[in-house]
């Protein structure tokens, strides 16, 4: 079966919020997420929890762990097997917050 691509959403300055995230990241972290992102690139709209959520609105979030450090990359399928990577963020909170969904949602629609 066919691999999904991955691709980082660039926004109107040119930046792309995602492989800022991803590089900011300690080695464990980017370590785990980047495996997660291959299973993601084999298995596309087939992967679960614990690796991804859905949130509504056709936005889903990639789920990371590291000891008490936790992650999220936000993601939404865009047409054919092409997976858009729009948002990256440290999370502080026991929900994902608002704020990073509605980020997603708003640039889910510009491209």
């Amino acid at each position: 079966m066919d691999q999904f691509t991955i691709e980082f959403y660039e926004n109107i300055n040119g930046n792309l919020p995602v492989e800022h995230f991803i590089l900011s990241l300690d080695i464990k972290m980017k370590a785990k997420l980047l495996g997660i992102l291959k299973i993601l690139q084999e298995k596309g709209n087939q992967l679960r929890e614990a690796y991804t959520k859905y949130l509504g609105d056709g936005i889903f979030e990639i789920r990371i762990k590291v000891g008490t450090d936790i992650s999220r990359v936000l993601y939404f399928f865009y047409y054919g097997r092409i997976i858009i990577l729009i948002n990256g963020f440290i999370k502080k909170t026991r929900k994902t917050p608002v704020k990073e969904i509605s980020l997603a949602k708003s640039g889910k629609w510009i491209i």
